[in-house]
């Protein structure tokens, strides 16, 4: 038990070395990126700092299992530069019970991943869209959604209006109980249609079996409403935005998702993209304990029987393949060539088995 907490600490030390220095180098190469995209007449040091302190988790939790594979090489180099791993076998410890406790704490590490730094980086990367957006004069999201459906919103010289749909397709489109609220330049309501659905077309909202009100004279609305058809109200929106304004699943927090997700569906969108993130990072701990036995596999050799630097990069260039088969899996779940189950979990029960099949190999023969 001592000598488990021995190596527990000795890896967690490392972690904690390995993921500061990613740290600093992540601060400064941001830091120039965001001199190098905002003007520096209109953004302060200071706000460049806060912009940098926003995206910099984003990018870290990214590439967690890179720096848990990092980390379990520079542990294990140690333990076999000073000869512990030999008095570890000579004490009568295999090499996989040696093990136990790197990832033990690996797995820690990856469920407080998902349970705490996951939200953490939601909120930092939603507030930093928030303020590089101000910056940068662009524009917010114009889709939201909600338990009572969907809501677009649009603008122009003659106002702004208010889109709410009860349905739509999957790429948001066409929409289904839809009502358009109109607003002037003053912000005075100055018109209200509903219809049965709207279809989004290149400068306009083509409307079926529509009402409409007018507000704008000194008449009863409801009895100069007028039943068209068919009618088109004029739009700016274009797919591509709609596209955008549901962000990235991952600035969404975990606890969240599943609620997220729920909305998606009843609304009429696709939730594909979002499952496939929640599976993932359900999975991310067991990616954390693979990245583990990666390492340990060409790493807990005695440093006399040398090559050593090329095992290092060896289990460099395996945890790295890993790590873009993970990518690659999450595309293909993306886009529906494969389950979304598969996509998410079948990259690190691979690389577990075949990690395990390494140590078997090298420590047993």
């Amino acid at each position: 038990m001592i000598l488990h907490r021995y190596f527990a600490r000795r890896f967690l030390f490392a972690f904690l070395a390995v993921f500061g220095i990613f740290l600093c180098i992540f601060i400064l190469l941001d830091m120039v990126e965001q001199i190098r995209r905002f003007d520096s007449d209109s953004v302060g040091f200071l706000e460049i700092v806060k912009l940098t302190l926003l995206n910099v988790p984003q990018g870290l939790y990214r590439i967690l299992p890179l720096i848990m594979i990092l980390s379990t090489l520079t542990l294990f180099l140690t333990l076999a530069r000073t000869s512990e791993l030999v008095v570890t076998r000579a004490s009568g410890r295999s090499a996989l019970r040696a093990l136990v406790a790197p990832i033990m704490v690996a797995l820690a590490i990856g469920v407080l991943a998902v349970t705490v730094m996951n939200p953490i980086v939601a909120a930092t990367s939603k507030q930093y869209e928030i303020v590089a957006n101000r910056h940068a004069q662009g524009t917010s999201s114009v889709l939201s959604i909600s338990r009572e459906g969907l809501w677009l919103r649009q603008g122009g010289p003659e106002g702004q209006t208010v889109i709410r749909a009860l349905q739509s397709n999957l790429d948001g489109t066409q929409l289904f109980d839809v009502t358009f609220l109109g607003f002037g330049p003053l912000g005075q309501p100055s018109y209200r249609v509903e219809a049965e659905a709207a279809e989004l077309t290149p400068g306009a909202w083509r409307l079926l079996n529509a009402k409409d009100w007018r507000f704008d004279g000194a008449g009863n609305p409801e009895r100069d409403a007028a039943k068209r058809p068919e009618m088109e109200i004029a739009s700016n929106l274009t797919l591509d935005q709609i596209r955008d304004s549901f962000g990235t699943p991952a600035s969404i927090p975990i606890w969240e998702l599943p609620g997220f997700i729920e909305q998606l569906e009843r609304a009429g969108f696709s939730a594909r993209s979002h499952k496939v993130w929640l599976n993932m990072e359900l999975a991310l701990p067991l990616m954390m304990a693979a990245m583990v036995l990666i390492g340990a596999g060409f790493t807990m050799r005695h440093t006399r029987f040398g090559r050593t630097g090329t095992m290092v990069l060896a289990a460099l260039g395996v945890g790295f393949a890993m790590y873009f088969i993970r990518n690659f899996a999450q595309i293909l779940g993306e886009s529906g060539q494969i389950p979304v189950v598969l996509a998410a979990w079948s990259p690190p029960v691979a690389a577990i088995l075949l990690s395990l099949g390494i140590l078997l190999n090298l420590e047993d023969g």
